[in-house]
């Protein structure tokens, strides 16, 4: 078989992130963060990925995928592949992280085992501050079931009550304004002033329930937590008014079917029948837990205040080397181009984009594409300040982010009062480009200056996540963001672009022409190479596209972060393509392609991964980078790509992974940390220049 089944390679990519929180020189909490990033993985993807297989097993439908797997075989696959890694998950916390936490003095108690002080303070705390929020669901067989929440706590009991013959059954989701640990005293005979005592909000729900229950005895409770089917979308063909549409959509995927139950190892027999029941939930939905539910909520403990000394020393984003502090940005975009690579140089200057030009008198025009933002957005608010300002404001929203539309409902909402000219993204394809376009009038003539990139608009994951920003006043470039914003609001055709490469229509035919005239070159046996970084590769005219190549003699490197459906090896197709993947502290998202071109090389970067989705059902951008300097710049961070040998791992035939050791007399060398100081020695040389550099006043001529 040619290919990795997609959402087998996936599990593989979360078992790279939890390989991650394996390595005993991580410090502690920097290891319990990945597993949370394990876990919250995995609840994505049984919403999404699982939830999708659910509907397809549903209605019947025997589509294959690229692998010929039926949906239920794939089923099958995920759930035995999902139980290992949930053993290995526990394996990790119940034997590594938590004794050593408690060694470090970050302690999880438990109800039984609680000293009368600290029962003493718990009973005061839940009748203050937990029992009031608390809303009991009642359940018999006789009545509707109650509805269940998605991904919370729920806590069930069973109750013995005098006047019925039968117990009765009662549930108690824990509200989301609830934290789900609780500090409590330490105990006075042996521990330290330094040490950190925690609960779990379930287990003083259960301690103290019988609060709530007056006249009855809890004969036995059981936490669980239910994962639905997030994998519900709009029908545009029908949708008249798409954010009403949404809004509906929104409401659907609450009362969806469930995917996953996460029960305790050890379940009283009633409560989990009613559950089960409740949620039809059949064998191959149930997961048993050994160890506390939602490892996710652990990551607000991998940020426990006091513990600094058990977390990586932080890397700070440095300021551009380009671009003096004191200078209007305009004024340098007038004179050169700007590449930032972040996180590792800020993402001040993309705000500073949109806020100058927000205040700026001579700006005539914004637009932009919105896909992702941050809660509390300084792009959002600059948007807003320039509709006030009296400026032509457009942004394009798209409401079909998935698990980002309720916020962009909001967000719509929020712009649109303010005077903003709202799209709701494009009819039948989501729209994932980052571009934002300026048009400024100076001196009597129009000018347009644009923010093109690889991430979103969002100030908060620019810190997490590793993306491309490039920043021009070429006016061929500025042309092409008018059509492509002309495109989306008007309707018109995708059509006469000069640089930029959109999808659906023109990305991934450029590709496949770009992938071929390597494999051209190479057959006549000239030098031909393809590098690229993506987080995932799963389209299969690439794959096919790629493999042709390696056949012919092209060399090609991948560095894919996540899921990639291509098999490496020895094989004739692939003995040309190496895959790595590099899981470190920020994520890797920047997608960057390199086509050797005879020695010339044509480089670009993408809001896009290889994947059909993006291809063909998205409205994206691949963007040339031409200036010689910004083109320098991603050769150099694709080479450091594949040279790292401390967080790398090498694609296996099987879909597996091999983290890269470093060989014998070999310098260590680790991509993110190498970036990293990169941007600081360029932040420090510009400062230095800036301070010993003096700069006449002259008088006008």
């Amino acid at each position: 078989m040619s290919y990795i089944n997609r959402e087998l390679s996936w599990l593989e990519f979360n078992q790279r992130v939890l390989d991650e929180a394996l390595l005993p020189d991580l410090p502690l909490l920097e290891r319990l963060k990945f597993l949370a990033i394990t876990a919250s993985n995995m609840d994505e993807f049984f919403q999404v990925r699982v939830g999708g297989l659910h509907l397809m097993r549903t209605s019947g439908a025997r589509k294959r995928g690229i692998t010929g797997m039926t949906p239920n075989q794939q089923l099958k696959a995920i759930r035995e592949r999902a139980q290992t890694m949930i053993e290995d998950q526990y394996q990790l916390f119940n034997k590594q992280l938590l004794p050593a936490m408690a060694e470090e003095g970050l302690l999880l108690s438990h109800s039984r085992a609680i000293t009368p002080e600290q029962h003493k303070t718990l009973a005061s705390r839940f009748e203050e501050a937990i029992a009031p929020l608390l809303t009991p669901l009642a359940y018999t067989p006789e009545t509707p079931p109650p509805f269940l929440p998605a991904l919370r706590i729920i806590v069930a009991f069973e109750l013995e009550t005098p006047d019925q013959e039968a117990p009765r059954i009662v549930f108690i989701p824990v509200p989301e304004s609830l934290p789900r640990f609780y500090h409590i005293p330490a105990s006075q005979t042996n521990s330290q002033a330094s040490e950190e005592h925690l609960i779990l909000v379930e287990e003083i729900i259960a301690l103290f329930a019988g609060e709530l229950f007056p006249d009855e005895k809890i004969i036995s409770s059981m936490p669980f937590r239910i994962t639905r089917n997030g994998d519900i979308a709009v029908q545009e063909e029908d949708a008249i008014d798409l954010a009403g549409e949404m809004e509906e959509v929104l409401a659907a995927r609450i009362t969806s079917n469930t995917v996953r139950l996460e029960l305790p190892h050890r379940t009283p027999a009633r409560l989990q029948s009613a559950v089960r029941k409740i949620l039809q939930a059949g064998t191959s939905e149930c997961y048993r837990i050994p160890g506390p539910l939602a490892l996710t909520d652990f990551m607000s403990v991998a940020f426990a205040s006091g513990f600094d000394h058990l977390r990586d020393e932080p890397w700070e984003p440095q300021p551009s080397a380009q671009i003096d502090p004191g200078a209007s940005i305009f004024d340098v975009l007038a004179e050169r181009d700007i590449l930032l690579n972040h996180p590792y140089e800020s993402f001040e200057p993309v705000l500073r984009f949109l806020e100058e030009a927000a205040a700026d008198p001579s700006t005539i025009a914004i637009k932009q594409v919105l896909y992702r933002t941050a809660s509390q957005s300084r792009i959002i608010d600059a948007l807003i300040k320039a509709a006030e300002n009296g400026k032509q404001v457009t942004v394009l929203i798209e409401l079909k982010a998935r698990f980002d539309e309720a916020r962009n409902l909001m967000r719509a909402d929020e712009l649109q009062r303010a005077g903003v000219q709202i799209v709701y993204g494009v009819k039948g394809l989501k729209t994932h480009a980052k571009i934002a376009l300026v048009i400024r009038n100076e001196d009597g003539q129009l000018k347009r200056y644009v923010h093109l990139g690889s991430g979103n608009y969002n100030e908060s994951t620019a810190k997490l996540y590793t993306d491309i920003s490039y920043m021009t006043s070429k006016p061929a470039y500025g042309a092409d963001a008018s059509l492509i914003f002309n495109a989306v609001t008007g309707r018109s055709k995708l059509t006469r672009f000069a640089k930029l490469v959109p999808a659906p229509t023109h990305m991934k035919p450029r590709l496949l022409d770009l992938i071929a005239a390597e494999a051209k070159r190479a057959k006549q046996g000239e030098p031909a190479s393809i590098t690229a970084k993506v987080n995932s590769l799963q389209d299969k005219e690439i794959i096919d596209a790629l493999y042709q190549a390696s056949r012919d003699g092209v060399k090609i490197r991948l560095n894919i972060r996540g899921l990639c459906c291509l098999r490496t090896g020895k094989r004739k197709e692939s003995k040309n393509i190496r895959v790595v993947s590099v899981i470190d502290r920020y994520l890797e998202h920047a997608r960057i392609f390199s086509f050797h071109h005879g020695g010339q090389p044509l480089v670009y970067i993408a809001s896009a991964d290889w994947m059909t989705r993006n291809l063909d059902k998205r409205v994206e951008l691949m963007i040339p980078i031409e200036d010689k300097t910004s083109r320098k710049r991603l050769l150099g961070i694709l080479e450091a790509a594949f040279k790292d040998n401390c967080n790398a791992h090498e694609i296996l035939q099987d879909g597996t992974s091999k983290r890269i050791e470093r060989t014998k007399g070999k310098k260590r060398f680790r991509l993110q940390e190498y970036l990293q100081q990169q941007a600081k020695t360029a932040a420090r040389a510009s400062a230095h220049e800036r301070s010993t550099t003096f700069e006449p006043h002259t008088p006008p001529s």
